[in-house]
């Protein structure tokens, strides 16, 4: 499966976390930025990614920023993107049951490295429940 990732400077660190930990886990990872922990804006990171996802280029996407919002209501004005912040494994794990989300938005400044880890192992394992759940997806 082929994983898009990105980020901008307060997500730079843990980015290249996760990335690492995706890799190892044996994904295929697409790194869309940012490189550094220089300053950027984030929408530019997070609506390269969300056209990654949303032209089926990747799979799925992970989204970090210093608290998660910005790079989620950004890339949730893409048609097709269902991006979810998630802060524990179990919203994580929802935002796939229920909502289909097919990208995860991390905030960086708020969780540790093992916690998003924790997280995106509980994202990537669940699966989309379908059923009632499909029909308020596609009402989205």
């Amino acid at each position: 499966m082929k994983i898009a990732i990105a980020c901008d400077h307060a997500g730079y660190e843990m980015k290249e976390n996760v990335k690492s930990w995706l890799i190892k886990s044996g994904y295929d990872v697409n790194d869309l930025g940012t490189y550094s922990s220089a300053s950027v804006d984030y929408p530019d990171y997070a609506h390269k990614l969300a056209i990654e996802v949303e032209t089926g280029a990747s799979s799925l996407g992970f989204l970090l920023c210093g608290s998660g919002n910005g790079v989620c209501i950004t890339a949730n004005k893409h048609q097709g993107i269902r991006a979810a912040l998630a802060w524990n494994p179990e919203i994580a794990s929802l935002a796939r049951q229920h909502n289909n989300a097919n990208v995860l938005c991390l905030p960086a400044r708020f969780i540790t490295t093992e916690e998003a880890e924790k997280i995106a192992e509980s994202y990537l394992k669940a699966k989309f429940e379908g059923g009632r759940h499909q029909t308020r997806v596609e009402k989205i």
